[in-house]
């Protein structure tokens, strides 16, 4: 019989892994998949932020801390086996969108992103979210992780010299004979390649076998593996409130917010589907499990990173037979020890990173696939969400365009009854911004 007072005794009442079916030995193993999968984001998160004047250093041990954070309150208090880390989208939204695009300081995106969560929290004590989760149409939903999934694509090609600026097309192919632009498609295929034949940690794997034929030819400095952690000060507890309630702003954090919400909340239905653990459909549990969501994305906007949301990855955990928080966990203590890899994170070239961004692509525009592409008055606007997005640079017009054509569309061909009530507030809020301020 268990001694209560041992820590397997304190693990199982914690976790309950008896009653999942699962072992300590099963759920560590489970955690170490998921955090092979998904721990390229220390390395991609702070090469994306720092593009805005933030501190490397800084921000990559705030992507440890707050990718933690978001672990263990998923993990301990929901008991869920899915891993939270700052997500990829939300972050070149973040950067390319809200900084350097529309010229706002990061501190101000850093406060918008802390909004974001509050907001987050709010919601989530009642079921206000899932009622707006409900009434966005499926085609909206399937075409904003889709345009996102083109935007970091083209991020990717970008980063990467596949693509360059060409005065008379806007955009044009690169030098294909340079050493970095045949490195990033190397490792893009590296990538495709050990995904096939479902190999663990193929984008890390990828990352790091770039990274040492860089430093090996030249092209990258290496900086070493293992050092002292890097100071958290110059982006910890910066937020910028200062004119944050603006019009323009205020759609900043309209946008993280929307982004998240697709995106957590399908992550949650979807890997926990695949665990088995829905009951009759829904989600036990569901608002603990949404709290460490929405304060992952609090503590992580503090820290100094962008929105922390939970990561698909986590099904490479589950498929390992991942079942309870206890896996979450280890995944956050995986983070915390990656503190000390400071060193490596900064050897890495920008072009060694494209390809991971490159994958991530392919495996978000997937979801259009089931999109109802017989319907024109559901195609049209998906694809303009789906377009406007890497067209526009923009994520947020991308989502623009997509509801104020789904309204206009729906409503020219007769079924305008057919528009749920929030779709319409969300495209006239858009076309109001658009009217009064601009793009």
């Amino acid at each position: 019989m268990t001694n209560p007072n041992s820590s397997a005794g304190l693990l199982e009442r914690l976790f309950k892994l008896s009653e999942n079916k699962t072992t300590f030995r099963t759920e560590i193993i489970a955690g170490m998949t998921t955090f092979l999968t998904m721990c390229y984001i220390i390395i991609v998160n702070p090469m994306i932020l720092s593009e805005t004047g933030m501190d490397h250093g800084a921000v990559f041990v705030a992507t440890c801390l707050a990718a933690a954070i978001g672990c263990f309150v998923m993990g301990i208090i929901a008991n869920y086996p899915i891993a939270l880390a700052p997500g990829m989208g939300l972050n070149a939204y973040f950067t390319y969108s809200v900084c350097l695009g529309m010229g706002v300081p990061w501190q101000t995106a850093l406060a918008a992103v802390f909004v974001s969560g509050l907001v987050f929290i709010a919601i989530s004590m009642f079921k206000i979210r899932e009622a707006i989760v409900n009434a966005i149409p499926m085609s909206l939903k399937l075409a904003i992780g889709g345009g996102i999934g083109l935007f970091l694509a083209l991020i990717a090609l970008k980063n990467a010299g596949i693509i360059v600026d060409n005065p008379a097309t806007l955009v044009g192919l690169g030098d294909l004979k340079q050493p970095t632009v045949l490195l990033a498609l190397f490792g893009f295929l590296m990538v495709v390649v050990m995904h096939h034949f479902k190999i663990r940690g193929a984008i890390i794997i990828s990352i790091l076998v770039l990274t040492a034929i860089s430093t090996f030819l030249g092209l990258s400095e290496f900086k070493g593996v293992v050092g002292q952690i890097p100071s958290i000060a110059p982006t910890f507890m910066q937020m910028d409130f200062e004119g944050l309630f603006t019009a323009s702003l205020i759609g900043v954090i309209f946008v993280f917010f929307l982004v998240d919400l697709f995106d957590s909340t399908g992550t949650l239905v979807g890997v926990s589907h695949r665990a088995g653990l829905l009951k009759d459909g829904k989600l036990p549990r569901l608002k603990k499990a949404l709290f460490a969501d929405s304060s992952a994305i609090v503590a992580g906007a503090a820290l100094g990173t962008s929105s922390t949301t939970p990561y698909i990855e986590s099904s490479a955990g589950v498929a390992a037979g991942g079942r309870t928080g206890l896996t979450a966990v280890i995944v956050g203590l995986l983070f915390i020890a990656c503190l000390f890899l400071a060193p490596l994170a900064q050897s890495v070239p920008g072009f060694a990173t494209a390809p991971a961004l490159l994958f991530v692509g392919v495996l978000m525009i997937q979801g259009i696939t089931h999109i109802d592409w017989d319907d024109i008055t559901e195609a049209v606007p998906a694809f303009l969400t789906i377009v406007f997005m890497p067209f526009t640079y923009s994520i947020a017009d991308g989502i623009a365009m997509g509801f104020i054509s789904y309204a206009l569309v729906k409503l020219l061909t007769g079924k305008a009854s057919t528009v749920p009530y929030m779709v319409w507030i969300i495209a006239v809020l858009w076309a109001l911004k658009f009217a009064m301020f601009g793009g």
